[in-house]
């Protein structure tokens, strides 16, 4: 069974095409509820089935409530998707309208998705299931949760309330709920993988060392998309945004600021939530609504967490793309020196590192575009005199050292399989899943057997501490390759030792 989480990107279910038939719309029994869903193909889909109460009024910025036992008045017609959780929505675009318009629309177009209407009543999930499915069926589970500030509120009045990581305990709540109720739709609840791409695949990762790695039998394994668990500092540390949201709201004077945050229209709040910095902004993925350490779901720094060996036992996947960092480079355009680079690495990602520290990146990441991100370009896609160095930079930061780190300490420990997507940029391995590449088969093979191996394509063998082995996946799909996680060593393991001193979010 595949049990996805929506974070920053919703991910849609697969789609099975078949001939068309005409069969009678299916309908399932939870608790005393018949929920009818949607016969398509060769699928049956039940939609915008609620698994906790909709964080509305007074339980808004509160940790997700149980959903009672359904009633026989809770009984409903299951056939569309419920609302999005909302997000936010960058006031900032990166200024790349010299590009041509095609090159302009493939970099923006592989951050934007279509969405059903947003509304924060939105703790909703969607099972697909064959048509005949039965108890061995794999079922892929799409849960709806909380997100940006709705779900990632900080500040110390946040920590004081215990209400810190709402979007990660929705989806544990989301996870709950597929313990109790899957096997009423063929589905094996000892059987469950989390996938997530993006933000989602970090949240992937933090379910593996929330609770001091206990995650209380609700999945065996984990499979991550570009993101894996990232150096978090304390909830508390996020109060400038805190204070510029009740400012924001109106909320300044209120002594009860969370009370008061609860009572904001809906609309004024996502307003709100939109003035803050976006990852289209200067600040890029420095973003202001991220997981933090709560000190109880994220009770540390999640690295320190690795490194103390708190982390749930079950097989894991962890990959990345070759680029990660190029989309989220564009809003730094107009950074063209070394010394402005060097203001913007200590303002917005290391403001608590000296600036020897800070000089060592900068050695490290020589200003050089033939050694620049998209990697092996020489020096095309310069988009300005620092582009390809920052997105190396942020790339290897954000993505490449937290999934080396966590694999090189797991590795030994647990199974671990790790992939590259070569000369793609973040998000293009999703892509793999959903037009049915070959990624999509390891997917479906690690899913049923905690293995990615079957009897197609190219054997994976497993990530080890002597023998870090990455599938390597290129634009043709005939052509996969392994190949050794030992690119850029100096610089990233630079940059883990440094995010353990300094954690970056």
């Amino acid at each position: 069974m595949l049990l996805c989480a929506a974070f920053l990107s919703a991910l849609l279910a697969p789609t099975v095409i078949a001939v068309p038939t005409r069969r009678s719309s299916p309908t399932v029994t939870l608790d005393s509820a018949t929920f009818t869903g949607l016969a398509s193909g060769g699928v049956n889909k039940f939609l915008g089935i609620p698994y906790a109460q909709p964080p509305i009024g007074d339980l808004r910025f509160r940790l997700p409530q149980p959903i009672p036992p359904y009633a026989v008045s809770d009984s409903q017609s299951a056939t569309s998707f419920g609302f999005s959780c909302p997000q936010q929505t960058s006031n900032n675009t990166p200024n790349i309208t010299s590009l041509p318009p095609a090159t302009i629309e493939i970099l923006l177009g592989t951050v934007s998705s279509t969405m059903t209407p947003s509304n924060e009543s939105c703790l909703t999930l969607n099972v697909i299931t064959p048509a005949n499915a039965t108890p061995t069926s794999k079922l892929p589970v799409v849960i709806h949760d909380s997100l940006s500030t709705f779900g990632f509120l900080p500040g110390k009045e946040v920590k004081a309330a215990g209400v810190g990581n709402i979007g990660l305990q929705d989806q544990r709540e989301g996870m709950r709920w597929v313990q109790k109720y899957i096997s009423q739709f063929g589905g094996d609840p000892t059987k469950v993988t989390i996938w997530g791409d993006s933000a989602g695949s970090i949240s992937v990762g933090l379910h593996t060392v929330a609770n001091n790695g206990n995650n209380e039998g609700l999945f065996r394994g984990a499979f991550m998309e570009s993101g894996s668990p990232i150096p978090t500092g304390d909830i508390a540390d996020g109060q400038p945004y805190f204070d510029a949201l009740v400012a924001e709201t109106g909320c300044s004077a209120a002594a009860d600021k969370l009370a008061c945050l609860r009572t904001v229209p809906y609309a004024n709040l996502t307003a709100a939530m939109n003035a803050s910095p976006g990852s289209y902004s200067y600040q890029s993925l420095k973003l202001a609504w991220v997981p933090r350490v709560d000190g109880v779901f994220l009770t540390q720094n999640p690295q320190l967490l690795i490194a103390e060996g708190k982390v749930a036992n079950v097989a894991m996947v962890a990959g990345d793309c070759d680029d990660e960092g190029t989309l989220f480079s564009l809003a730094m355009l107009n950074i063209t020196t070394t010394a402005q680079l060097k203001q913007y690495l200590q303002s917005v990602w290391f403001p608590q590192a000296s600036s020897a520290a800070v000089n060592e990146i900068l050695n490290l990441y020589p200003d050089n575009p033939v050694l620049g991100s998209p990697f092996g370009t020489g020096t095309n896609n310069s988009l300005s005199a620092q582009f390809k160095r920052i997105s190396a930079l942020e790339g290897d930061l954000v993505f490449q050292a937290p999934r080396r780190y966590f694999l090189q300490q797991r590795s030994s420990k647990q199974k671990t399989w790790s992939y590259h997507g070569l000369g793609s940029v973040h998000g293009a391995d999703s892509v793999e899943i959903y037009t049915a590449g070959p990624l999509a088969d390891y997917l479906i093979n690690f899913v049923a057997n905690l293995d990615p191996n079957g009897s197609t394509n190219i054997p994976w063998p497993r990530y080890t501490p002597l023998a870090p082995n990455l599938l390597t996946l290129y634009d043709n799909p005939d052509f996969l390759n392994i190949t050794q996680d030992t690119f850029r060593l100096a610089p990233i393991k630079y940059l883990i030792d440094l995010s353990l001193l300094h954690p970056i979010f």
